[in-house]
């Protein structure tokens, strides 16, 4: 099979597709002919060699991708035989080989794929749907809430938009550029803004109420000017800063941060013996019944590096997709 091989941490140019053997599925294991793999910003600074979250480090050479999906080719002892063939979509964990045209991983990670959707829509619903989901357990969202999200073309920050629209808030999302604008606004935003133009934050004072909820994943510049913006008693939910180091200032509590949200609170807050899963299962069923349409920016698996170029430069728009 082909697949993308890191043999040395650096550059996205240090992303090599080559051939190697095919992966064999153990007991328990299923091998998956991919059809669309996910890229996350995490896997770009593993890339680097900074481990960040992950629970051991990284051993060269290694295949990248956490997501996948695809239909089931093989199985290993002792899998069910009617899981031969099916159309499925599984998060591997920390557990690396997405980046391929055949993954393997356990059978108790597979979820099927409804039959109304796509494969590169259930990678993006697998992972960055369950931490969208994940997050907004945190929120309670309604008709009196004004939510700013600072990245709202982003794969969570599509999805948090859509969310906050069916929950009734009056939503405004800030996006680089013309094109993330308009994808920004077709998610539902009430306000759409290009936060490169000056005086954005002049026109959200006087296009809409206090803002009560800053959902952010960027920190830096812009949230600092979005957190400037709450209203008394206002919320800035932090869950990741792709930017210059988290925003602060204006009185506001500082709520979050992502290691300890997306880790052990939002597990704390799902409940169940897998949250994990839960939150997977929810985010595939609210895609299926069309409330959440993940935003897809897709490459040939060949071109795995420019992926990573074109999400360390915020050059795309919702989940980065490789496809075989």
């Amino acid at each position: 099979m082909h697949a993308i091989v890191l043999h040395a941490f650096g550059p996205a140019e240090n992303l090599v597709h080559e051939e190697v053997a095919d992966p064999v599925p153990g007991p328990g294991q299923v091998r998956i002919a991919v059809a669309a793999a996910g890229v996350h910003l995490l896997d770009t600074s593993l890339r680097q060699g900074h481990q960040g979250p992950a629970p051991r480090p990284t051993v060269l050479p290694t295949i990248p991708g956490r997501e996948v999906a695809g239909v089931v080719e093989a199985l290993g002892d002792g899998v069910d035989g009617l899981w031969l063939g099916r159309r499925v979509v599984a998060h591997l964990g920390f557990a690396p080989g997405g980046y391929a045209e055949l993954a393997v991983t356990d059978v108790e990670r597979l979820h099927e794929i409804p039959a109304n959707l796509g494969f590169p829509e259930a990678v993006a619903m697998v992972g960055t749907g369950r931490t969208a989901l994940g997050i907004l357990q945190f929120v309670e969202l309604g008709p009196a809430s004004v939510v700013l999200v600072p990245a709202a073309a982003g794969g969570i920050g599509s999805l948090l938009v859509q969310a906050a629209k069916h929950a009734g808030a009056t939503v405004i999302g800030l996006a680089g550029g013309p094109e993330k604008v308009e994808r920004v606004r077709a998610d539902g935003a009430d306000l759409a803004l290009d936060y490169t133009e000056p005086g954005w934050p002049t026109e959200v004072r006087a296009r809409s109420g206090p803002v009560t909820v800053v959902l952010d994943g960027v920190g830096g510049e812009v949230a600092r000017e979005a957190v400037a913006l709450l209203g008394e008693g206002g919320r800035h939910l932090v869950f990741g800063w792709s930017a210059e180091g988290i925003a602060s200032g204006g009185g506001h509590l500082v709520e979050g941060l992502s290691e300890s949200l997306l880790g052990p609170a939002m597990l704390r807050r799902t409940g169940g013996p897998d949250p994990l899963r839960t939150l997977e299962l929810r985010a595939l069923a609210e895609a299926a019944h069309g409330r959440l349409r993940p935003a897809l920016t897709c490459f040939p698996l060949a071109e795995a590096a420019a992926a990573h170029r074109a999400l360390e430069t915020r050059a795309t728009i919702g989940k980065v997709i490789l496809e075989p």
